[in-house]
């Protein structure tokens, strides 16, 4: 590195450890009271606590996730942690963007954490006598950032280091690096944490797996069920509002932390923003377009957010976008799911059986269709047929979060038969349960034919229903209570 570009490094390291305090008090605070915690949080300031008392395996954290659910908050939270709590000096603890680093240096992640260890701590990685923390976020604008992650990681066990970017990370994971890191992949909110962060309410204890049992397990787990659904009724009468008005907030424009501090008006603007950002900046770092393909996914994105439910063809999506190429449909859809903007859910063929049928689509949080929807001026909260797509995408969003992280289910796909089930979970014999969601009286015929369709020994129907009900082999769940898994 030439010296004129050390000296502008140096200078700009400088600046960022002086500037991380008032950073940290922005993205923490309101009116000077802190925000609260998601369970996130609580994951890695365990990694934290464990670092200093001597485990060094789990020093490098990788939070991949979508733009707008919290990860630049989690990491000036944990940079709250190390200097108040941790008491770790101002100079231990570097913080910077790699898209801004990008952008105004052109430099590399590699290229800070070197002048930072050589020119404020005098000293190589290799030497380094006492623990530091590097906070980096948005990584992925330096396509070499696992790399530099992996040297960091294998040349010093002083080093703790978090780095944060777009769903995308999880693609640049190396075989090395996977081994090296742990990953916490970071979700929108889910109406768990919106009531915990909004009104300080925590869930029973077992709230979430009592609802998870209740779909895998019915016969055995119903009483579990029924038991902390009642102990949650008990703790939402301190709510002043009811929880369905609640609910639906939530499900209209609750899904990004930022909201719960915002008007409905400037929620819906501010996640429209995110979409608008990751088609700018994120989609690009996976794979370059041209300007005329960024409005085609523009287009996309419009059409998948004002669909009625149903599967979605290249072919057909190809004549709507004044017959574009299917093949360039195709792709495009591919880098949005890589972005987690959206995600799909594949018919069900059976074992071995390809089914020539479109894909399901939904947003990775039902906030972002109705925030789409608002722009473009088909957004009613009075609109029931609205609120059931919604809901719908709610669940998807669950189910498929559940299958990321927990592997339960096995299998997600929707009945690609006529007026089929929403959804048909594939546990890990095989064993198939259909899933049925909606709002507003839901009767138990699409169910009924799915679980003799596909010899499942139950179904489920998630809907407004006031109660958890399991009745011939047909579980009812309300969705306010399955929103809390």
């Amino acid at each position: 590195m030439a010296s004129t570009d050390r000296d502008i490094f140096t200078r700009y390291i400088f600046a960022k450890l002086a500037e991380a305090p008032t950073l940290a008090r922005t993205y923490t605070e309101i009116g000077g009271k802190r925000l609260k915690y998601r369970r996130a949080y609580y994951r890695i300031k365990k990694y934290v606590d464990d670092f200093f008392d001597g485990n060094v395996e789990n020093r490098l954290i990788v939070l991949p996730g979508l733009r707008g659910v919290g990860k630049t908050t989690i990491l000036f939270q944990i940079y709250n942690y190390l200097r108040g709590q941790k008491s770790v000096d101002q100079d231990r603890i570097l913080y910077f963007s790699t898209d801004e680093l990008k952008t105004y240096l052109g430099g590399r992640i590699t290229d800070v954490i070197n002048v930072f260890i050589q020119e404020v701590h005098r000293t190589s990685l290799v030497t380094l006598d006492r623990e530091i923390f590097i906070l980096i976020d948005e990584a992925h604008f330096d396509k070499d950032w696992a790399q530099a992650a992996k040297i960091v990681f294998d040349q010093s066990k002083k080093v703790f280091l978090i780095v944060t970017g777009s769903s995308a990370l999880n693609l640049e994971l190396s075989v090395d690096v996977a081994r090296r890191a742990k990953r916490e992949v970071m979700f929108p909110l889910n109406f768990s944490e919106y009531m915990i962060l909004k009104y300080d309410l925590v869930p029973p204890r077992g709230m979430a797996e009592s609802m998870r049992k209740l779909i895998f397990y019915p016969n055995k787990y119903i009483a579990y069920g029924i038991r902390t659904s009642n102990e949650l009724m008990r703790k939402l009468i301190t709510v002043d509002r009811p929880v369905e008005k609640e609910w639906e907030d939530f499900l209209c424009f609750g899904g990004f932390p930022f909201g719960l501090r915002m008007s409905q008006l400037d929620t819906h603007e501010r996640i429209f923003s995110v979409v608008g950002r990751v088609i700018e900046k994120d989609i690009f770092t996976i794979q370059s377009f041209s300007t005329e393909t960024r409005n085609t996914i523009s287009r996309i994105i419009a059409f998948l957010a004002l669909q009625k439910p149903g599967g979605t063809s290249d072919a057909k999506l190809a004549a709507r976008l004044n017959n574009r190429s299917p093949t360039m449909i195709r792709n495009i859809l591919d880098v949005l799911e890589k972005t987690h903007l959206v995600f799909s859910v594949k018919p069900y063929g059976g074992a071995g059986k390809l089914v020539r049928k479109p894909w399901k689509y939904y947003f990775l949080s039902p906030s972002i269709n109705a925030a789409i929807r608002f722009k473009l001026g088909v957004y009613d909260i009075r609109d029931r047929v609205m609120l059931g797509i919604l809901a719908e995408n709610l669940i998807a969003s669950y189910l498929f979060r559940m299958k990321e992280t927990l592997n339960m289910p096995t299998g997600f796909f929707y009945a690609p038969e006529k007026e089929g089930v929403d959804f048909l979970l594939q546990t890990g014999t095989g064993e198939i349960i259909p899933v049925e969601v909606g709002i507003g009286k839901k009767d138990e015929g699409q169910i009924k034919k799915a679980i003799t369709r596909y010899q499942s020994k139950h179904g489920v129907i998630i809907s407004d229903t006031e109660k958890i009900t399991l009745e011939k082999g047909i579980v009812r769940i309300p969705i306010t209570n399955f929103a809390f898994v």
